[in-house]
């Protein structure tokens, strides 16, 4: 996750900006191993029928793989496996993994490697980069900090290049800038001319986009053309993340912060529900997304507490869950620092 690091950034921080500075910089970080107060080996609920409408696909980012789990926990795809990467491809720290529109990729923006790949699913392949492994910069072909890639429908990938201060729209077969929001390298809250440290591009179905910043905690709905439709700030959080539209036009994101939340806000800034234990199994470690699936229930990546959780939003209770609390690992049922989410559409890859 970003540091507030640049110059120019810091020349222009505001105490609250600086604050989310200081937020950035303890996300960089991974926990120790005893990062919760409860160290035990915490049993995972009993999953309830239908918690999950589909296979989800995690990025398993310390453990630089990204899987896809069933609703009864057995990995059905893993990415990489031995001879998936080619000559001179790399793959690391992959913070974000969502399937891909067309139906046959998998989108993953690798974060601290700066990258953008995009996997064929069936021959687990790198069919397509954007950025320099191991390489940030913010001259033409580079990113910095990219996170949260996604597929358009017409093929054209967005990024919130987060260092940058921008948001990005690739051509992918050109690998050139379609659109750009924000001005490179100046981070300040000013849509739809600048950003501060924006972490969240997600798109929406009228063609816009929802641009989470990190610095003050502000959403945005803006067009790719630059118009400003609307910006409101999280209410009584530390470090937006990676905010989502919900079908009703509310909000739904995530506080990466211990303890964390997750809560849903209208487009003004009023708050719907939270979610926000403080202590115990059910304290949040550093949530990074949470979405909504298609039953109402909440899906997120709990992320040094090494698992990805469901919510039922009725109860405030956690209903379904992948690996195990504050227990980190490669092996069967275990994760190691969780980023990313999706769930697999019923359609997707039909005729795989």
């Amino acid at each position: 996750m970003p540091l507030c690091a640049a110059a120019v950034w810091l020349a222009a921080c505001s105490p609250s900006q600086t604050d989310s500075g200081k937020a950035a910089k303890q996300a960089e970080e991974l926990p120790p191993p005893s990062a919760s107060a409860d160290t035990s080996a915490t049993p995972a609920p009993t999953p309830l029928p239908g918690v999950l409408p589909g296979n989800m696909l995690i990025a398993d980012r310390a453990n630089n793989r990204v899987i896809e789990v069933t609703p009864d926990h057995k990995v059905v795809w893993e990415f990489p496996q031995p001879g998936d990467l080619q000559p001179g491809q790399h793959f690391r720290w992959p913070d974000d993994a969502f399937y891909a529109p067309d139906g046959r990729s998998i989108v993953v923006n690798e974060e601290e490697s700066h990258a953008i790949v995009l996997v064929d699913y069936a021959t687990r392949r790198i069919v397509w980069q954007y950025g320099f492994s191991e390489r940030h910069g913010s001259a033409k072909g580079y990113l910095n900090g990219p996170d949260d890639a996604y597929m358009w429908p017409d093929g054209s990938i967005s990024v919130a290049d987060i260092r940058n201060c921008r948001v990005l729209l690739l051509d992918r077969s050109t690998k050139t800038i379609k659109a750009q929001l924000g001005k490179t390298g100046v981070c300040a809250h000013r849509p739809p001319t600048t950003f501060g440290l924006p972490n969240g591009d997600t798109p929406l179905k009228n063609g816009h986009v929802l641009v989470t910043e990190i610095a003050g905690n502000w959403i945005s709905e803006l067009s790719w053309e630059g118009s400003l439709l609307w910006t409101a700030r999280a209410p009584g959080i530390h470090y937006a993340s990676d905010a989502q539209m919900l079908a009703d036009g509310n909000i739904l994101l995530v506080d990466y912060w211990r303890p964390g939340q997750v809560l849903i806000m209208t487009p003004t800034g009023k708050v719907i529900w939270r979610y926000a234990p403080r202590s115990g199994s059910a304290m949040l470690d550093h949530p990074s997304l949470a979405i909504q699936m298609s039953n109402g229930l909440i899906a997120l990546n709990d992320d040094f507490r090494n698992r990805v959780v469901v919510i039922d939003p009725a109860t405030n209770s956690i209903v379904w869950q992948h690996g195990v609390t504050d227990h980190r690992g490669r092996a069967a049922g275990l994760l190691f620092v969780p980023d990313g989410l999706d769930i697999k559409p019923p359609d997707w890859a039909a005729s795989r």
